[in-house]
């Protein structure tokens, strides 16, 4: 997204080395780096290991939002061992005449955050790696740790009871910019880049046995969801609980209805979870219909563009 990753993107947790004469282009460039933390001082600076040099990310420009005390220092804390980005401000030296550079990863964060704000609309596609995850959705970093609320509801068309359902913190994955405030707060979504019911329901046939997650049990039948966006519904069964891996044989696939029968031959243990497909694999989405075309019930997205 316009140049911009969320950290460790490419490079997890791996050391970057830079030569003196590539940070010193860098620093004339505004050029936004990335490497990882080694330390955080007792004063909340970031110590970052350049390879040729240390880095130190001052306190005030560990993040944006930690002058004014809206982001705490946790923030800085957590990122210890992980990669953060960053713009060198000036490069020193120190009392022994050792050179080390002062670097702001606030600074990175602006320029991504001013680049969405001027460039991007709803409906664009972007990189997020999921930072933390609470019951109304997940957090995700969009770029050099600026993050968005990814909704619960938004996450797949089969329900989920928690984030934990469907995502681990640190997983990169795709998401649509849903609305983006004047106050920058982002929201994404999601489920739109999961397929269609047509596309996932053909990837099945009558017939078959395959793995899936019960979602929820309920008195005229139990969920289980076969495809991040696909569930079917099978017939009531003792002994069975939502969270559940299962075994269930497709009884019938009916488009029309956009339903898929099931019967449930086999439950046990739990953590299991279907395998994230992206069907939609360009820049950006307009709309989209979930629903076969002759089904009179449609779950449909416009985004504004």
């Amino acid at each position: 997204m316009n140049g911009f990753y969320p950290e460790g993107w490419n490079v997890g947790n791996k050391k970057y080395c830079y030569t003196l004469s590539q940070l010193s282009e860098a620093k004339n460039l505004k050029t936004v780096l990335e490497s990882p933390v080694t330390m955080c001082d007792a004063a909340h600076n970031l110590v970052v290991d350049l390879g040729c040099i240390k880095g130190v990310i001052p306190r005030a420009e560990g993040a944006i939002g930690i002058s004014d005390g809206t982001t705490r220092d946790i923030a800085l804390i957590s990122r210890v061992g992980k990669p953060v980005c960053f713009i060198i401000d000036n490069i020193e030296t120190d009392k022994n005449g050792n050179p080390f550079a002062l670097l702001s990863r606030k600074k990175a964060q602006e320029l991504c955050r001013n680049s969405i704000m001027n460039s991007s609309h709803s409906g664009d596609i972007v990189e997020a790696k999921i930072t933390h995850l609470e019951s109304f959705g997940a957090f995700c970093d969009i770029g050099c740790g600026n993050i968005a609320l990814l909704p619960i509801d938004s996450i797949s068309v089969s329900r989920i009871s928690h984030p934990k359902d469907r995502f681990y913190v640190g997983e990169n994955i795709r998401a649509v910019i849903k609305s983006i405030a004047d106050d920058g707060k982002i929201t994404l979504s999601h489920k739109e880049l999961l397929g269609t019911w047509e596309e996932n329901a053909g990837m099945f046939t009558a017939g078959q046995t395959v793995t899936g997650v019960i979602r929820s049990v309920e008195n005229y039948g139990i969920f289980v969801e076969i495809t991040p966006n696909l569930a079917g519904l099978a017939e009531p069964r003792q002994n069975v609980a939502a969270g559940q891996q299962a075994s269930v044989y497709i009884k019938s696939i009916i488009p029309e209805k956009m339903k898929i029968k099931l019967i449930i031959i086999d439950s046990f243990g739990s953590g299991y979870s279907p395998e994230i497909k992206y069907f939609y694999k360009g820049d950006s989405i307009t709309e989209w219909d979930y629903s076969p075309s002759d089904c009179s019930k449609h779950i449909f997205t416009k985004f504004c563009g």
